[in-house]
Order: structure tokens, then C-alpha cells, then sequence
């Protein structure tokens, strides 16, 4: 390890890719100084990874970002559902699914919506959102050697054009290197789970008469079912520009290498059922969906974030949003600690709180991939629902860590998708008015803890400024009701204590990631002592 220090930054952040940028935003976002190195030259040119969730969208309404998102998204708006055929022009069909939100009846519980957004458009937009908030990232550069000690992590990064050297020391490293994470291999942590499931080599291609085979029907995927066609469809532009996954089977001595120009084209011929189609080939990839998780989500000073911390099935791009909000879970902590109003123990429940969601979210992306008989995957689907995907999408929660009063007998992810306000879930969506500005409570965490009251919760407003001044906690405190005295009204017809499980004279106090930490039903003997105590307990101040 080289012993001269060239810079230092509050984190270090390795891989530059979808998580590791979405890091920077959220982390430039809290005022967090840090500095993100990726090996490659640039952001992704491969569309891929491109189903973006209402969670995840959730969160970069937050950040600032989802307009521009939807700007780059705009292409692919129009395009919903899965189809699988045995053609494009031939044999069976079926929508496995046709709508994503039928019936409009998300907005119910968001105030966002899913987006599609290739990862090759998405990664640009995060990039400038996290520049443009003071976040360092350079390209062509890579991690090549870490260690950590008590106080820090002291890391050599190379720069790719000239293989120049520099030191940086962090308080903090943040691994988002993707699912061979040498830093994950560094620190010796293992992985469990059933491992690889299928492989494939994903295809960019153009062929102007592929949209006369699709028609109008503008769907997310389409899977092919013919043995000589077999492999899915994916929109890039709905005109000239589509990709391809072709199943691809290394343990029978198949290589990258066979995948030919002439092969490639025969296949998506077949798919498309044109004999005679132009197609040009202008790239090709190989991925592999496995079942993974990291045994541990770090150690010490340094954590794994996204693909480095799990892998899995690409049906219902469960795996990058899982990455998105492990940042997300993890900056907001890392604020903290920095900032000095939490204890570096809050650390300790990123693994707590996002191991179990990753490995429950993992076997239910691997269902899925059974239960659509996603090409490549050779598995009998199970007797599960096919449905649920809400449940798993805002409906996970955290049975243990920076929480008081979750219930561990709880699943990680429920049957159906219900808001209720309990300790450990995503606090429930409610539009309302603050000085006359119409806003989704949503839209109040991000920077501090935040403490809602109900209309009768006088007693915990004044409690909450007493136990913040105590604490030295930012906590910002919302008086809820229709009076001249209440600071944030609902929109009429709207019950928040119905909404959050409260009396009138209850409270929830709500993490900056915008999960439930603490709820009192109704106002007790003393409700400073109990919410300076929640405080504490939750930001493991001692």
C-alpha cells in the first residue's frame, strides 16, 4: 500500500454504474462529500436493465430527478405488458400480463409510477443530477487495493489511460462492482444461494421490417417460443433499433465466440418469422441470471451495495431496484453518522435491514422467471401466485434495525400489499397542502427524521422539539388536521390515523428513507421521554 495520502473524501464510492451512481445522487443530495472511480470509459451503451419500479421512482422523486428520467423514458412510454408468442408473425399468443397498473389504481398508494428507461438512458441523467450536486465521479478509473483500520479505509485507485497511481483515504467505501466485486472477494465474503439459473447473450441490433412483425403491440418484453426463434424481445426505439437475448448454454461448450453475425441473424429471423429480413448486428453481450446473496453486506468500513451484495433473475428487474434502494438505505446512514446526529452502530442495520429483502426478493424474482418461462430457464414454474408484485415492490419491510416496535414474526414480504403505517414499513403515501403547496407526504423525508402527528397530537408536536433540542437529532415536526393549527392538511376524504394505525392523538416518527422507525398509537404519560428514547434507539445514540 502506497503510504503518501493524495486526497480524502468522506466516501469512496467503486463502480460507477447504476447503484454506484445512484449512491452519488443520494449521497450529493444530504451534502455528503465523496468521490465514485469506474473502470470504464463511460456510462452504459447497452440498453438493458430498464424496468424501473414505483419504489424506485419513489425515491428519485425525492432526489429531484424523476422528471428528467421520464423525459429519457419518453420513447418506451407507451409500452407495457409481456407477451409471449411462438412468432412474431406465427403460432400462439398470450399477454402474460397487458398492464402493468390496470385500472389506474397505483395512484391510490404513490405518487409516482413504474417507468421504463434502459439503463444506457438512465445512467446519463443520474450522472449529471450527481454532478451537478457536487458528486466527483471519474471514468476510466478503477479500485486495484484497499485496507482499512480503525478510523478509515485507505484505498489505491489507477487511472486506466496512463496507469497512474493515487492514494484516497475514506471514512467510508461503498462496493457497487457488480456481482464479481473484487471487493466483495477482498474481504473474503462469501455468497449463498442456488447460484446460476440460465445464461444469455443479449444482441443489439437494427431491422426496420422487425416493427412491421410486432404491429401495435407495444410491449416491455416479448418472449419467443419457437425452438429455432427461441429467446425474448426487447424494444429499444419500436422502429429500427431492438435487442435480443438468444439462450446461451456454456456447460454444453457453447462460447461467445459462436454466436456469429450469421447466427445471430438466423435466430432473430426465426423470432421474427421474416425469412428474408435486413438485420444488422451491432453488438452483442453476455449476462447470466443466477440466485445469489452476499453472506455479509461488508465488514467494517466497507460496504457492498447491488449486484455486488446480490444477483438476481432479470424478470421483473427486481435486481437493479434492489441495488437503487440499497443505496438508498445505506446514504441516508451514512449522513447520519457523518453529520455526527447518529452513532456509527446504525450502520450495522444496512445488513440487518437489507439482506433479508434481497434474499427473499431473489426467490421471488426466480419464481417469476419459472412462473413466465422465461427462455433459457429450463425449470418447472411452482405453485405460486403469479401476482404480488406490489407486495414485493412497496410492500417489503424490515423486521429488525434502526426500528422500534417491528414485529419480527412478520414475512419480509406480505401476501398483498397493505399500507398501515407499522414500524419497519414504507410509510403510507396521503397527497396533502402545506402552506397551500399540494404535496405527497412522500415528499417530506429525505434529510431528517420527520415526526407526524395526528390531529389531537398536539403533545407530541411540543414533545418532538424538546427531544430533537435533546438529541441535537434534525427533526422536522407536522402538526396533520384541517385546523388553522395544523401545519400539513390532508386532502378532504382523507384519514391519515386510518392511514398510519394512530388515534387522533397518535404520532409516527418516519426515517429519512421514508420508513416507519417508531409509532405511537395515542399519546402516553410521557411522551417526551418516549420519543427521545425512540430516537435514540433508532439512531443508536446510546
Amino acid at each position: 500500500m502506497r503510504a503518501k495520502i493524495d486526497e480524502r473524501v468522506p466516501v469512496l464510492i467503486a463502480g460507477g454504474s447504476l447503484v454506484g451512481l445512484s449512491t452519488s445522487l443520494f449521497l450529493g443530495r444530504l451534502g455528503v462529500r465523496h468521490l465514485v472511480v469506474e473502470r470504464h470509459a463511460g456510462t452504459s451503451v447497452h440498453p438493458r436493465g430498464r424496468g424501473n419500479n414505483v419504489r424506485t421512482m419513489e425515491l428519485f422523486r425525492t432526489a429531484g430527478a424523476e422528471p428528467l428520467i421520464r423525459e429519457a423514458a419518453s420513447v418506451l412510454s407507451g409500452n407495457h405488458g409481456i407477451l409471449q408468442v411462438g412468432t412474431l408473425t406465427g403460432g400462439p399468443q398470450e399477454w402474460l400480463f397487458r398492464e402493468i397498473d390496470p385500472g389506474g389504481g397505483l395512484a391510490r398508494f404513490s405518487p409516482s409510477g413504474w417507468c421504463l428507461c434502459s439503463q444506457n438512458d438512465l445512467e446519463p441523467v443520474l450522472l449529471r443530477y450527481a454532478r451537478d450536486l457536487g458528486g466527483e465521479v471519474r471514468f476510466g478509473t478503477e479500485l486495484v487495493d484497499f485496507e482499512q483500520d480503525a478510523a478509515g479505509v485507505t484505498a489505491v485507485v489507477r487511472d486506466r489511460s496512463d496507469g497512474g497511481l493515487r492514494t484516497v483515504r475514506a471514512d467510508y467505501l461503498v462496493a457497487a462492482d457488480g456481482p464479481r466485486s473484487p471487493v466483495r472477494e477482498r474481504l473474503g465474503i462469501g455468497q449463498q444461494g442456488p447460484g446460476d439459473l440460465f445464461h444469455n447473450v443479449s444482441i443489439t441490433f437494427r431491422a426496420k421490417r422487425m416493427a412491421d412483425a410486432v404491429g401495435d403491440r407495444r410491449f416491455i418484453v416479448c418472449y419467443l417460443t419457437d425452438p429455432e426463434g427461441e429467446g425474448a424481445l426487447l424494444p429499444v426505439d419500436n422502429e429500427a433499433d431492438w435487442v435480443f437475448h438468444a439462450p446461451w448454454h456454456p456447460e454444453r461448450g457453447e462460447t461467445l465466440e459462436d454466436f456469429t453475425d450469421e447466427r445471430c441473424i438466423r435466430h432473430i429471423r426465426a423470432a421474427a418469422g421474416i425469412p428474408d429480413m435486413e438485420v444488422e448486428i451491432t453488438g452483442r453481450a453476455p449476462w447470466h441470471a443466477a440466485e445469489r446473496v452476499a453472506e455479509r453486506y461488508g465488514a467494517g468500513r466497507v460496504f457492498l451495495a447491488g449486484d455486488s451484495a446480490h444477483e438476481m433473475s432479470p424478470t421483473g428487474a427486481f435486481g437493479s431496484n434492489t441495488g437503487i434502494q440499497d443505496a438508498h438505505n445505506l446514504a441516508w446512514k451514512l449522513a447520519a453518522v457523518l453529520g455526527g446526529w447518529a452513532g456509527p452502530a446504525l450502520l450495522d442495520s444496512y445488513q440487518a435491514e437489507r439482506r433479508p429483502v434481497a434474499v427473499a426478493t431473489s426467490a421471488r424474482a426466480s419464481a417469476r422467471s419459472a412462473e413466465h418461462q422465461h427462455p433459457g430457464y429450463d425449470v418447472t414454474p411452482g405453485t405460486g401466485r403469479r401476482g404480488n408484485v406490489l407486495g414485493v415492490v412497496l410492500g417489503y419491510r424490515y423486521t429488525e434495525g434502526a426500528l422500534v416496535g417491528a414485529d419480527p414474526e412478520q414475512p419480509v414480504l406480505p401476501e398483498r400489499f397493505r399500507p398501515g403505517g407499522e414500524p419497519g414499513t414504507r410509510a403510507p403515501h396521503l397527497w396533502c397542502y402545506r402552506y397551500g403547496t399540494r404535496l405527497s407526504t412522500l415528499d417530506l423525508y429525505e434529510r431528517s427524521m420527520v415526526l407526524l402527528s395526528g390531529p389531537s397530537g398536539h403533545i407530541w408536536h411540543a414533545a418532538g422539539a424538546a427531544a430533537a433540542e435533546e438529541t441535537e437529532v434534525p427533526l422536522d415536526r407536522y402538526l396533520v388536521g384541517d385546523g388553522p393549527e395544523h401545519n400539513l392538511a390532508p386532502e378532504p376524504g382523507a384519514d391519515w390515523c386510518e392511514l398510519h394505525g394512530t388515534e387522533r392523538d397518535g404520532a409516527v416518527l418516519v426515517r429519512p428513507d421514508g420508513f416507519v422507525a417508531w409509532r405511537a398509537r395515542s399519546a402516553g404519560a410521557d411522551p417526551r421521554r418516549e420519543l427521545e428514547e425512540a430516537l435514540r434507539s433508532v439512531l443508536a445514540l446510546g
